[in-house]
């Protein structure tokens, strides 16, 4: 009896952790915001919505997503995010979520500097990620000069090694590292979703439908960590 009393009293306690934390979710001075999405194909398909209904449930967001299959923060990759973001209103956060499109089309990587005062806004370096990062992050500025701006790196893809392996040489991770670096250099707080989203070898089946994109599952997944992050980054 001491031991099913004992066992009874940490369910509760668990409960009622878990309810004082979503109750603490409206406390978020994010919560009711309006945000605006921009990404590829990961940001915009039909299962991400399991992600953003999370947001819109916990957070009370509007979201708009800009988002358009295929593309990168290189000029060079289809409807990049530089082209999304100059179509963009006035929102008080601008989530830039990236795809795994730079890494799989091989858009240069470039400098931590491109496209900045250091290389004073040198356009030849929109075609590097890290131009386009910069471009977006100027422009989104120049919209909403107190804009709110959060970033998703990359997620795991497991077409290849170099996807999902944090050590192979010239891997996604490369890209992802030079995200957070950018982020690092403007004070914009990151969501590093290649690490701390939860994907491996070994539940791939179960989150994604594809090597690159998440099911429903996954993005349920993935919500839950952009749900806490986004309420208190």
């Amino acid at each position: 009896m001491k031991y099913l009393n004992l066992t009874l009293f940490f369910i509760s306690l668990s409960f009622s952790s878990f309810a004082q934390k979503r109750s603490n979710l409206s406390s978020s001075l994010n919560y009711g915001r309006s945000v605006a999405v921009f990404g590829g194909s990961v940001s915009v398909i039909p299962p991400s919505d399991s992600a953003k209904v999370l947001w819109e449930k916990h957070l009370g967001m509007n979201i708009t997503n800009y988002g358009v299959p295929g593309a990168g923060f290189s000029s060079l990759q289809g409807k990049s995010l530089q082209k999304q973001v100059d179509e963009a209103g006035v929102y008080d956060i601008y989530v830039l979520w990236a795809s795994t499109n730079d890494y799989t089309n091989k858009r240069a990587i470039g400098e931590y500097t491109d496209y900045t005062s250091f290389d004073d806004f040198d356009t030849e370096k929109l075609v590097t990620q890290a131009g386009g990062i910069n471009y977006c992050i100027k422009k989104i500025y120049e919209i909403n000069p107190k804009a709110l701006i959060y970033f998703f790196t990359s997620s795991k893809a497991f077409h290849e090694r170099g996807g999902f392996d944090p050590f192979t040489k010239n891997g996604m991770v490369a890209y992802v590292d030079m995200q957070k670096k950018i982020c690092e250099l403007h004070g914009i707080p990151y969501l590093d979703q290649f690490t701390q989203a939860g994907f491996s070898e070994y539940n791939k089946d179960l989150y994604y439908r594809d090597p690159i994109h998440n099911n429903v599952e996954g993005y349920k997944k993935l919500g839950e960590v952009q749900v806490s992050f986004l309420a208190f980054p």
